[in-house]
C-alpha cells in the first residue's frame, strides 16, 4: 500500500505519467471536459470533495512549475483566490523554487484545460474554482 496521501489509482497514475511541461487540471463540478481528455471524476455531491482539499493532496505528489487560473476567480470568488495564492506561495517554499502564476480569461482556460493530460472533477461549487498545474522537474 502507498505511504503517501494520494490513494486514488487513476489520479496517482495520471500524475506519474506527467512529463515536464505537461498539465493536470483540477476543476469544479461545472467545468466542461472534452471527450478527448481523460476525466477523473471524484465528485460525490455538491462540495465533496472540495477544490482546495483535492489540490492539497495533488500537490503532495506533483512537482509544479506553473499554475494557470481564470482571471475571473479574483473578482467573483475572492476568498478562494486568496486561499489559492497563499497555497501557491507555500508551494514555492515547499519546492524551493518559483511557481509562475498565469491568469487567463475563463474561455481561454477552458481551451487550455482540453490540452491537459487529465482533468480531475471535484464536487466544488465555487465559481471559477479551476486550476491547471503544469509539471516541473524534480532535478
Amino acid at each position: 500500500m502507498k505511504k503517501s496521501k494520494l490513494i486514488n489509482t487513476q489520479l496517482s497514475l495520471a500524475i506519474a505519467r506527467l512529463g515536464h511541461g505537461q498539465a493536470l487540471t483540477i476543476g469544479d463540478c461545472g467545468l466542461p471536459i472534452s471527450e478527448k481528455t481523460q476525466r477523473i471524476d471524484l465528485a460525490l455531491t455538491h462540495g465533496v470533495p472540495g477544490f482546495m482539499e483535492t489540490l492539497d493532496v495533488v500537490l503532495t505528489e506533483q512537482q509544479v512549475e506553473e499554475v494557470v487560473i481564470a482571471e475571473e476567480l479574483a473578482t467573483v470568488s475572492p476568498a478562494l483566490f486568496e486561499q489559492l495564492t497563499a497555497r501557491i506561495a507555500q508551494l514555492e517554499q515547499d519546492q524551493d523554487r518559483d511557481v509562475t502564476l498565469t491568469m487567463v480569461s475563463h474561455e481561454t482556460f477552458k481551451t487550455l484545460s482540453d490540452e491537459s493530460l487529465a482533468v480531475v472533477r471535484t464536487g466544488e461549487c465555487t465559481p471559477y474554482a479551476n486550476i491547471i498545474l503544469r509539471s516541473g522537474v524534480v532535478f
